[in-house]
């Protein structure tokens, strides 16, 4: 049995491709790239160049992600993000209990999983302040890669704006004052999770799992670690989303087996 997960997010798509319970290959392709090189809308779907991809004879193809509400990829299952994002967590971690924090490019989620089962959320689609985005600005700023900014989290300097536009003008200003550039960067990754730590309280349970394109950033981890030692990060963050797809694949196909 062949699984395709696609999970298509504001800046990425990811692809996770499954031989029964083996990841066989991954992809992730930026979104313009994917509408505009890999799919074309035919009839109000959406249909992928799968092999151009380098894919094909799939058994299912499953869905998820931002745009899902108004986006129907042909001959594919469509599901809902967060239950995505929680099987994927599952699938990855093997744990039932846990706060599952995905921070993505636009937006975060915190999903409260008790026995494998979602029992409460919270979501902030609002500002990218709260966002990969805002770290993507904020190193353009700083004229420094993304990776590098990740890294910082020592003596960050205090950064009070919650939002990503007014943050960048505070950024400049530290910046003319000749604030070194270690701790410039500290404060961005520490302002981001300043903005989610006190929804994140809201739900937090015994164990966090860490998911998302930000959960690479050492800062980010360095800091949720501070405050609660059971922090998890799964092997593939930015594709668990994808992952999740394909694992309900997996038990769609259990449960006719068991019928």
């Amino acid at each position: 049995m062949k699984q395709l997960g696609i999970d298509i997010g504001s800046r990425a798509v990811k692809i996770a491709c499954f031989k029964d319970d083996i990841l066989i290959k991954t992809e992730i392709i930026s979104t313009m790239k994917f509408y505009r090189d890999f799919s074309k809308m035919i009839d109000g779907e959406i249909h992928i160049n799968l092999s151009q991809l380098g894919l094909s004879d799939y058994d299912n193809i499953i869905s998820t992600g931002y745009g899902r509400n108004n986006l129907q990829i042909a001959g594919a299952l469509i599901i809902n993000e967060l239950k995505a994002h929680v099987y994927g967590a599952l699938c990855q971690t093997g744990e039932e209990d846990f706060t599952l924090l995905d921070i993505g490019g636009q937006d975060f989620k915190i999903i409260k999983v008790e026995k494998g089962i979602i029992t409460d959320m919270l979501l902030n689609d609002k500002c990218a302040a709260s966002s990969g985005r805002y770290l993507e600005n904020m190193s353009n700023i700083l004229e420094i890669p993304l990776d590098d900014l990740m890294k910082h989290y020592e003596n960050p300097v205090n950064l009070n704006s919650t939002c990503a536009v007014f943050g960048e003008s505070e950024l400049i200003g530290e910046i003319a004052q000749g604030t070194p550039l270690s701790q410039l960067a500290a404060g961005i990754n520490y302002a981001l999770f300043k903005r989610i730590q006190p929804q994140l309280q809201k739900l937090r349970g015994r164990l966090l799992i860490l998911a998302g394109g930000v959960a690479e950033n050492e800062a980010i981890i360095h800091f949720l670690q501070q405050e609660d030692k059971h922090v998890i990060i799964p092997k593939y963050p930015q594709l668990n989303g994808a992952i999740g797809c394909c694992y309900l694949g997996f038990l769609k196909k259990g449960m006719k087996n068991n019928e």
